[in-house]
């Protein structure tokens, strides 16, 4: 199948779809579309005219003229407008809001919101969504729906209608159950940077008191149905063997995106828990996520130390864990040379066994187990001089505001190649962070000027050494070149492959020189040529 182009089932689907869509625009029964929706059809009929509807709306994304031909007729409105502002004049709001309620036109309603061109969604967002956010997200249908507007808003002003809406709501939302609202209201705020201390403030304050220690937000909001279902919240305590709250961890990894400022009482908080908390946090699915978001946040590499400290002593239990040896390269990145040293005697003793999970052989290689178990003082220097070269690299192009961070995410990259495959989806990606972007970016130009003078560099002065070793070849010259370390410079490119780079740059140079020569010597030709 050529690039771009879709398959022949997918064009039949979109050809139907688009047939029956344009019957409807011209048919007295306008509502059609969605009447289907609500009646009593059997599920596998409802199911596969449900299916084929959002297949085809997905399929229509990049084509604006069509899905603004479509969308309103899906939405019943008898009659499609194009002007600004005029997209859906016939909509019956109560009716829309009253079907959103419906298992299947909130699932079709959620692809809606997803495909939707921005001038349809924003009236969308006017006429349907505006001043009914709370009543939606209380629905057990309805929430989901929401869940899809704040996921795809499109700017700060819209999510501002939002926050005055759902903000102060938070609490009833846990309350019933309805925490993937606050989980995309928390991930839209870090996405569109707006209220994002806000954010984070009111949270904490909704799973403790205001004069309360901070310690309690962590394990509250990992086991958080357990937490707001309890009467006697004063009492409760923490959950051992319960399995972690998914929704809960994908709120604290969002947390945890933020800047370090804002996050200081979640910081607290798990730095303060139990060893044994901290793990079991770190063998369960997504406790461990929690772990990895923390290690990999802006909290400074002192505190990042204090958890790793917790887990010492139990490396070799948690990385047997499918899911703990993601959290096990985390801690291993983000310590210092002693503990790195523990963390690989501990995967040491359970090397056999490690060996034969999954993960077992890419988690030995990566941390060169080894390499330590053979030659541990070649190791350590190995480990030291890696984390000198990075901070001389971040201490030469990086920002003295959030160098920590940066240096985090810059060993976290070096070090996951197979966690970057495999989880970016669920992590989001903590080391390329928006608020980062312009940095990362005058970085990256900083550097390309550094090699572009490094590559002029070399190949000036590798043409100046090949020159003289052509022109002069008596001892005196031999010993001056061994002075101005050219010597060295030739053991080295034998042995080195990235000195070879030198030696194409010298040999460019001399090619450069050449065919300046043999331009010079055509230019003096000719014009003596001109003057005969």
């Amino acid at each position: 199948m050529a690039e771009g182009k879709l398959p022949d089932w997918a064009t039949w689907a979109v050809m139907c779809f688009t047939i029956v869509i344009r019957v409807c625009m011209v048919s007295p029964w306008s509502w059609f579309p969605i009447c289907w929706l609500s009646m009593d059809l059997p599920a596998s009929v409802l199911g596969v005219t449900l299916l084929m509807t959002m297949t085809a709306l997905k399929l229509l994304v990049g084509d604006d003229e069509e899905l603004l031909h479509v969308i309103p007729i899906l939405l019943g409105c008898k009659e499609n407008k194009t002007s600004d502002g005029n997209l859906m004049e016939t909509l019956r709001k109560e009716e829309l809001v009253n079907l959103l309620k419906e298992p299947a036109f909130s699932r079709l309603m959620e692809v809606v919101l997803e495909v939707s061109p921005e001038a349809l969604y924003n009236e969308m967002f006017t006429k349907v969504f505006r001043n009914s956010l709370f009543e939606l997200s209380s629905h057990q249908c309805g929430n989901f729906v929401i869940q899809s507007l704040i996921s795809h808003s499109r700017n700060q002003d819209q999510l501002e209608l939002i926050w005055e809406e759902l903000g102060p709501n938070i609490e009833d939302l846990f309350k019933m159950g309805r925490s993937g609202v606050v989980a995309a209201l928390i991930a839209a705020s870090e996405r569109l940077h707006v209220h994002e201390h806000k954010s984070c403030q009111v949270l904490a304050e909704t799973v403790s008191s205001v004069d309360g220690p901070p310690k309690c937000i962590i394990p509250r909001l990992l086991f958080l149905d357990s937490y707001f279902t309890c009467e006697d919240k004063s009492n409760w305590s923490w959950r051992s063997g319960a399995k972690m709250h998914v929704i809960g961890s994908l709120i604290l990894q969002t947390v945890f995106r933020f800047r370090s400022e804002y996050i200081q009482p979640y910081i607290t908080s798990i730095t303060s828990m139990e060893d044994k908390h901290v793990l079991e946090t770190a063998k369960d699915a997504a406790g461990s996520r929690v772990i990895e978001a923390f290690l990999s946040s802006a909290a400074s590499g002192k505190q990042k130390r204090r958890l790793v400290t917790k887990l010492r002593g139990h490396f070799g239990e948690i990385v047997l864990h499918p899911s703990g040896s993601f959290a096990v390269e985390t801690c291993f990145t983000a310590s210092n040379l002693s503990l790195r040293e523990a963390i690989v005697t501990e995967l040491l003793a359970v090397k056999s066994e490690l060996s034969k999970t999954k993960q077992g052989s890419y988690i030995l290689r990566k941390l060169d187990v080894d390499g330590f178990a053979s030659r541990p003082d070649h190791w350590r220097s190995k480990q030291e001089s890696k984390e000198s070269t990075y901070k001389d690299f971040y201490a030469m192009f990086g920002s003295s505001d959030n160098k920590s961070t940066k240096m985090d995410g810059f060993l976290a990259n070096t070090s996951g190649d197979y966690k970057s495959t495999k989880m970016d989806g669920f992590l989001a990606n903590t080391s390329n962070r928006k608020s980062n972007k312009k940095n990362v970016n005058e970085m990256s130009k900083e550097i390309g000027q550094s090699l572009a003078s490094a590559a002029s560099f070399l190949s000036m002065s590798g043409s100046k050494r090949k020159s003289k070793k052509e022109k002069h070849k008596s001892k005196k010259n031999a010993q001056i070149d061994g002075d101005d370390g050219s010597s060295n410079w030739k053991k080295k490119n034998s042995n080195d492959k990235k000195d070879g780079v030198s030696a194409n740059a010298a040999t460019t140079g001399v090619n450069f020189l050449k065919k300046r020569q043999r331009d010079n010597d055509l230019s003096k030709a000719s014009k003596k040529k001109l003057k005969d």
